[in-house]
């Protein structure tokens, strides 16, 4: 998929936008950076640390809490009761330095008008400690992390509604950038102008299989494989 999806015209398509919300993970920084493959290993461990069980069967029920709960954490605290704030900071003790510096993506989010959100699955101290390897510091208002919404994780409708409310936005004047289809189903229904970012084409894709879509369903307006591009032409002088 690529921005042909629907017709791109950044001066109706974003007219009135005042509040731009991003997703952190595979959005802020690209898909075929390791940087989630290193966290969803450290989720695989922790669950084989916790049940005593080998990697492909911690594999296989990670992904099946992940399908089913919206994230592996909300499945281990629905049916297991685990600590979500030692969870989150084991899963996101990551080496960060292979994430480059992103200029061009800061120059895009800066230019932007209006607030600009994170809104994640991960934590607060992830999102801090990412944004900086990409030298997105200071351009955003506020993160609301999964803390924020008491663990109720993306794509529940609850976890909207909760983000909605703690951060005082009008849906209608939003704009929301993510990277899994699904996520994107509840901001759209709430009147959200919905982006979907997926990997540059020929890179490799860590998303589930279930989680690719091939043709972009109503609730996703604009598909894009190139974020500071995209963002860039919403500010382009005619």
């Amino acid at each position: 998929m690529n921005e042909g999806h629907k017709t791109f015209d950044p001066a109706s398509s974003f007219a009135g936008i005042d509040t731009w919300v991003f997703d952190l993970d595979n959005t802020l920084y690209p898909a075929h950076c390791d940087l989630w493959p290193k966290i969803d290993m450290r989720i695989t461990y922790y669950m084989c640390e916790m049940f005593g069980i080998d990697g492909m069967s911690s594999r296989a029920l990670q992904k099946y809490y992940y399908r089913q709960y919206g994230t592996t954490m909300h499945g281990l605290i629905a049916e297991h009761g685990i600590n979500p704030h030692t969870y989150l900071e084991f899963v996101h003790d990551i080496d960060r330095s292979s994430i480059p510096p992103d200029p061009a993506l800061a120059q895009a989010i800066s230019a932007l008008p209006g607030r600009k959100l994170i809104f994640t699955n991960g934590s607060h101290d992830h999102a801090l400690k990412t944004i900086h390897a990409l030298g997105l510091d200071g351009l955003f208002d506020a993160i609301f992390d999964i803390v924020a919404t008491e663990f109720t994780p993306k794509p529940r409708p609850e976890a909207f509604h909760s983000f909605f409310s703690q951060s005082g936005i009008d849906p209608g004047r939003s704009a929301m950038i993510e990277d899994i289809e699904r996520n994107l189903v509840a901001p759209h229904a709430a009147g959200m102008t919905t982006v979907l970012v997926t990997p540059v084409r020929g890179a490799q894709d860590h998303r589930e299989d279930w989680e690719i879509v091939h043709e972009a369903p109503e609730h996703v307006h604009h598909v894009t494989d190139n974020l500071s591009a995209f963002l860039a032409k919403l500010t382009e002088r005619p």
